[in-house]
């Protein structure tokens, strides 16, 4: 059994942070549509699956810090396209990707830019899956009901960007200033 441990970077850190507060806050989102909506409560239920995952993501940490950088915008990728087929195209699912494309754009060091520009095209590459493989949600919510869920997603993922820009402000990605690189 490997019981080597390694002090969290700065980078891992504000991950960690992210992955907690993500997974700590997705037993309240069933109760969310409980309160505002009222209807669909059940299949609401389904957005809890990712809980475990993302819970993961800060003992993963512990071991290998850049597959938890990489895990949590994965993790939370895969997570939106469940959640937007679970609640439809039309309720706002769909703009938590914006989230993790965020998360690979500030979550990797210079040295890392192919790990950082592969995750951005792999979150960008499961958006277009979900947009193409779209089609009725697991339940059948209503003109109304899906207004108040994509009121209550963009407020969401608002929150979660200004969480992940506070979090990572001043994080360094790297010991040396910024200097222009060629593409």
């Amino acid at each position: 059994m490997n019981t080597h441990r390694v002090s969290l970077d700065p980078l891992t850190q504000a991950t960690v942070t992210i992955a907690w507060v993500i997974c700590l806050n997705k037993p309240f989102y069933p109760v969310y549509v409980w309160y505002l909506v009222g209807d669909g409560v059940v299949a609401s239920l389904g957005s809890v699956l990712a809980a475990p995952v993302f819970l993961a993501i800060p003992f993963i940490a512990r071991h290998s810090p850049v597959i938890a950088r990489i895990s949590l915008p994965i993790v939370g990728a895969l997570d939106t396209l469940f959640e937007t087929r679970l609640f439809g195209q039309s309720s706002g699912t769909e703009l938590f990707f914006g989230a993790c494309i965020m998360l690979a754009a500030v979550s990797f060091r210079r040295e890392e830019k192919w790990i950082q520009r592969s995750l951005a095209a792999l979150v960008f590459a499961i958006f277009l899956l979900s947009r193409q493989t779209g089609g009725p949600p697991f339940h059948a919510w209503s003109d109304a009901d899906l207004a108040v869920l994509l009121d209550l997603n963009i407020f969401a993922v608002a929150c979660l960007m200004a969480l992940i820009a506070m979090r990572y402000t001043g994080v360094a990605t790297d010991a040396e200033p910024a200097t222009r690189e060629k593409y």
